[in-house]
């Protein structure tokens, strides 16, 4: 028999949609029945790809004893994390406060107002059970303790949303200097990454030391980034068939990975890969892109070209199945090439991982191995190539993992950035078309009346969007309009921001909250300012405003954005890596800002040769026709494309020549 979870169209309520616990979604009904029964509820959290959240359902969520006691004593309410990042995020800060940590599957029994009492993460069946009857007993024989439990934890919630202090520190280098001298100390310095396990990629985190390290020129830094993204290429933590990584690495060496892939990682990636390239341009890194592009194409997009969440961990109940060979059958498949192949791919101690299973990985230049096999770097290449392409063509007769079909505007805005982003390094017109085409998905659909922005389309399921779906989408859609030229995108831009101002920005406060205003109230209303996997809402939106200030000369803008930047410098200098958005925003704003005009019919084809050699901290405004925006007003001339170089919308003479405005634009920053 269903439970009525049946009727929702998340892939991973699905999931539970025949588990013998009656389940029930998050929704005004539910929460109504819980306070006519008094019941306690049970809000239990996850996500499709999540392999605990996997576990605990086949030890205890498909469990006929475990679902009596639970059906019997508490309304039991599944959420889709993805879906409803804003429940997630009131009741993670519970359990963190409880716990001191957190994670998925996330377990929290609130009072039938919604207020939480006890949580935690995954809990095995005998644990599980012990804590279901404690709970219920309590409720049954002291509920006044169950109520105290309640208003001391929401207490501890509301002091967490006390808005932040504004510094009247001035923005100064300092702060990223001392930020760096302590996050240095955590560079693994033979592996990259951070010198612990498990190692996430942390996208926003290179992003900006790459950027730092452009102005700053420091060799310790550059030495981390060349590490870090050479050994997450070579890692298993990336598919070397199919391109494309996954979530983490469970070890040091980037080996062992959690094996599902998500779409937000391999979004931030493609981007970090694309401007690792245009700093230094790496063939590792552009392949990369291009591959990790070719799984998001070959297994997460839609025929609309709207963009899936994530694949799953497992495969037939397995973790890592659908990735990983045995020796045997690559020395089948591959034949007298087999002895180059796993020289190449680790097929040896180093690759090996558990039960005869290897998983591909690298582990050394390939100058060495071609030279050991006699052939050239060339040669081996093509080899390897066509190695690979044997092995994904097998490989897709198995079994896949599970799919989670949920398109995502925040996550869609990440990928159309990014692939925005890569056009403009790579020129390669596909990137171009499919950055065109998701951001078009996502205007049609998700986009409504007012500047409302949908934060998933489902089937039956519509949920209005949450801060960092407007974050993403903004950032998307200026970037789009830089492959473009078509000011319309940046106009969107603005309006979908301006409705940000309205309904998640409280003056009084100056904080950007994470839940629409005019929404549904949970128990408390969070903001979001560390940066995480994903930068935070807060820091995107400081960033967003920022450049918008710029195009559309709005002081209102840059003051909120600089107040915003004021409440976390603290937070910069001591803890660098959970600040790194915040902390690009504080070097675009120390670091010369220089706006480029581009105008005249050659827009694109000088945007092009222009973006691959221009600093970070560039902002460029285009047109190919005249227009009244601040930066572009009375500076078309008919049959000329003009490149102006700026600063505070103060530009020097225009000239033709690309050349000639870098040149420009050294001499101003020298």
């Amino acid at each position: 028999m269903s439970n009525n979870l049946i009727k929702e169209s998340s892939p991973y309520l699905l999931q539970h949609a025949n588990n013998p616990v009656n389940w029930y979604a998050w929704n005004e009904e539910t929460l109504e029945l819980a306070k006519k029964e008094n019941k306690l509820i049970l809000i239990s959290i996850g996500y499709s790809a999540c392999h605990w959240c996997h576990v605990m359902e086949h030890e205890s969520f498909e469990n006929e004893q475990v679902a009596e006691i639970m059906n019997s004593n508490f309304i039991n309410i599944k959420v889709d994390r993805e879906e409803r990042p804003d429940i997630d995020m009131v009741y993670m800060g519970a359990v963190q406060l409880m716990t001191g940590q957190g994670g998925w599957p996330l377990n929290c029994f609130a009072l039938p107002d919604g207020r939480p009492i006890y949580g935690g993460t995954y809990f095995p069946k005998q644990q599980w059970i012990n804590i279901l009857e404690n709970l219920a007993d309590l409720y049954k024989k002291d509920p006044d303790k169950a109520y105290e439990y309640a208003t001391h934890l929401t207490d501890g919630l509301e002091q967490l949303e006390i808005p932040k202090e504004k510094n009247d520190l001035d923005f100064s280098i300092q702060t990223l200097n001392n930020s760096l001298s302590k996050w240095k100390q955590s560079f693994d310095t033979e592996y990259g990454g951070p010198n612990r396990a498990p190692k996430f990629p942390l996208p926003n985190n290179y992003l900006f030391l790459l950027n730092y390290n452009y102005f700053e020129n420091d060799s310790a830094i550059k030495k981390h980034l060349d590490l870090t993204l050479t050994r997450m290429a070579w890692g298993g933590i990336y598919d070397q068939i199919g391109g494309g990584f996954a979530r983490y690495s469970t070890d040091l060496f980037w080996k062992v990975p959690h094996f599902e892939k998500m779409l937000y990682d391999n979004a931030q990636l493609v981007q970090l890969y694309t401007q690792a390239y245009k700093q230094n341009p790496n063939e590792l890194y552009k392949n990369v892109v291009y591959e990790t592009i070719e799984f998001i194409e070959r297994e997460l997009t839609n025929s609309e070209f709207g963009f899936y969440s994530a694949l799953d961990a497992d495969s037939e109940g397995i973790e890592g199945k659908y990735y990983v060979w045995q020796k045997e059958e690559l020395h089948k498949l591959l034949k007298d090439d087999f002895e180059l192949f796993a020289d190449y791919y680790c097929v040896n101690d180093v690759g090996y991982w558990e039960d005869e299973n290897y998983i591909l990985m690298r582990d050394t230049d390939e100058k060495v191995i071609a030279l050991k096999h006699h052939l050239s770097v060339t040669e081996l290449q093509e080899k390897i190539k066509n190695c690979n392409a044997v092995l994904l063509k097998i490989r897709e007769k198995r079994v896949k993992p599970g799919l989670d079909n949920k398109i995502l505007a925040s996550w869609n805005g990440l990928l159309c950035k990014a692939l925005a982003g890569a056009y403009l390094v790579f020129n390669d017109e596909k990137f171009k078309k499919l950055a065109l085409a998701n951001a078009n998905y996502l205007l049609k659909n998700y986009c409504k009346e007012n500047s409302k922005l949908l934060r998933v389309i489902n089937n039956k399921t519509q949920i209005s969007g949450f801060l960092e779906d407007y974050a993403f989408v903004i950032d998307a859609f200026m970037e789009v309009y830089l492959i473009t030229a078509n000011e319309e995108w940046l106009k969107k831009a603005k309006a979908l921001a301006d409705y940000t101002l309205r309904y998640f920005y409280d003056e009084k406060q100056q904080t950007f909250f994470f839940t629409d205003s005019s929404e549904e109230k949970l128990v408390v209303r969070k903001a979001e300012w560390s940066d995480n996997v994903i930068p935070s809402s807060g820091s995107q939106m400081a960033i967003n405003l920022y450049k918008l200030s710029i195009y559309f000369e709005d002081a209102h803008y840059r003051n909120i954005s600089e107040s915003l930047l004021k409440s976390v410098i603290k937070e910069i200098e001591g803890y660098g890596p959970g600040y790194s958005n915040w902390a690009l925003l504080l070097l675009q704003l120390l670091k010369s800002q220089t706006e480029v005009v581009i105008v005249g019919k050659s827009v694109n084809e000088k945007m092009s040769l222009f973006y691959k050699q221009s600093p970070p901290n560039v902002i460029f405004a285009l047109s190919d026709t005249p227009s009244d925006l601040p930066l572009l007003k009375s500076r078309y001339v008919d049959g000329q494309t003009l490149i102006y170089v700026c600063t505070n919308n103060t530009c020097l003479l225009p000239t033709e020549s690309v050349k000639g405005a870098l040149q420009q634009i050294e001499e101003r920053t020298t």
